[in-house]
């Protein structure tokens, strides 16, 4: 069940991909909320926030490498663990969306522009989001854990 999750992730953030490459100009931008959200057609050829811009060879690598380590972990440690593997759907997901991106455009499609405050965030995607939920959620999971470990000690 949990590797469909990351299948519905991968095929959502191909579709919004896709839509804003066939429908946008580059730059262009659609508001959604005024001041808040706005869909805006941009590239990335670099990992977050565009550090390691054109290092294309180095992202092949540690997504396979993170692909693998997450399947692994979801056939051997995530077993019994919902919110465990949950999160490794979410990462899974993510990863392999920003993985066809730059194996096939190289570069990523990013679009949701988010202000927050005055502040601009850097443009994301689904993909992304996946990532950080994912990534949140495995947190959450480490906390659950690492209090449950302290309950038992106690007893």
């Amino acid at each position: 069940m949990y590797y469909l999750i990351a299948v519905f992730l991968v095929l959502l953030d191909q579709l919004t991909k896709w839509l804003v490459v066939k429908n946008m100009e580059l730059g262009e931008s659609i508001p959604i909320i005024s001041d808040f959200l706005y869909i805006t057609s941009h590239r990335n050829r670099g990992a977050a926030w565009g550090i390691l811009e054109g290092q294309m060879w180095l992202f092949y690598i540690i997504t396979i490498i993170v692909i693998v380590v997450i399947i692994y972990y979801l056939e051997k440690h995530a077993k019994g663990k919902a919110l465990f593997q949950l999160s490794l759907a979410f990462i899974l997901g993510g990863a392999i969306g920003n993985f066809i991106d730059r194996l096939f455009r190289k570069e990523v499609v990013d679009f949701m522009d988010t202000y927050i405050f005055t502040y601009d965030f850097p443009i994301f995607n689904i993909a992304d989001s996946a990532l950080t939920i994912g990534v949140i959620l495995m947190f959450i999971q480490m906390i659950r854990e690492a209090i449950e470990e302290k309950r038992q000690q106690n007893e």
